[in-house]
This record gives structure tokens, sequence and C-alpha cells, in this order.
């Protein structure tokens, strides 16, 4: 590829011991789940096994690497909206917020957000605190989330249309 290397941040979230019970006793490994992101908009996770720790956060890294997705962010330091994500029993509920407000995230979660550049955002966990679990419910809860130009352009509508609605007040009731 001719594209230059871009720096890559990568967080280490969760390392498991796995022991193999063999004839001569225990043989163990070590799992590892991995982020990586670019702080621009792009992030992935994965997986790794090996024999060495090293060994496991670099296959992991190596394979978050080639299952990166590209999340839409308002101002390049939120989301554009609120979203639900859940996996197994692991929900997640993200919200946007103002500038300042920070990363209010719980272990795994804010590793995917300084991971993906976000600047601002409250979440909350919920049912579980399984970092593997938590990883994929915010990737789904973030899989979810759409710019207004896409849905502008999904609708066949101009996104000048979608924003003055907000503008107008709830249920198209002008205030005043």
């Amino acid at each position: 590829m001719s594209h230059e290397e871009t720096a890559y941040i990568e967080k280490l979230v969760a390392i498991n011991r796995v022991a193999k019970v063999v004839k001569g006793g225990k043989r163990f490994s070590f799992s590892a789940l991995v982020i990586v992101g670019d702080g621009k908009g792009r992030v992935g996770y994965a997986g790794g096994k090996a024999r060495e720790v090293s060994d496991a956060v670099k296959k992991a890294a190596e394979r978050a690497k080639r299952s990166m997705i590209r999340i839409p962010m308002r101002e390049g330091r939120t989301l554009h909206h609120d979203s639900f994500g859940r996996f197994g029993a692991g929900k997640v509920v993200l919200r946007s917020a103002v500038s300042g407000t920070g990363i209010i995230a719980g272990g795994a979660m804010r590793s995917v957000f300084e991971a993906l550049g976000i600047q601002d955002v409250v979440s909350k966990c919920i049912g579980t605190a399984n970092p593997h679990n938590m990883v994929r419910a915010t990737f789904d809860a973030l899989q979810s989330t759409a710019s207004p130009k896409y849905v502008a352009a999904k609708r066949g509508k101009k996104i000048g249309e979608l924003t003055a609605r907000r503008a107008s007040g709830r249920y198209g009731v002008a205030n005043g």
C-alpha cells in the first residue's frame, strides 16, 4: 500500500491466563483483548492467544487493525446522538455531551473512546462488567450512530431540513 503508516493508539483491556491440563501437568497460555484506534474516528478490537503475554497482545493488535470501523463524530469530539447497544447480558447507553464534559465511562468503554478520539461522552454499562461483552456492546452502540449528512442523504432531504425541526422545538411547535 502506498499510504503512510499512521500512528495507532493501542489499549490493552484484559488479559486472561488460560490453563490446559495435560499429562505432565498444566500448560498455561494467555488471551488478550486489545483496542486499536487512530484517534480520528476509526477504531477496532480483537482478541489474541499465545503462550506469552507479549505475543498475545501483538496478535490481538494486528487483528484489531484489520477489523477497524469508521464512526461519525460531531465536531470531532462527541457523538451525533444518544445510542444504545447490547451484546449478551451487557447493555450500554452512550450519550453525547457538551464540550468540557470529558469521558465519563468505565474500564473497557473508556479505552474504546480514547482510541476512537472522542473527548466528551457520558456512558453507562448495565448488566455485566465483563470486558469482552462491554467492548462488543459498545461497538454495537457505535455502529448504530449516524451522521446528519448520512440520514439526510438516506431520506432524500437536505441537512438543513433535519436540523431546522430540532430548532423549532418539540412536536414542530415554535416556542414564543
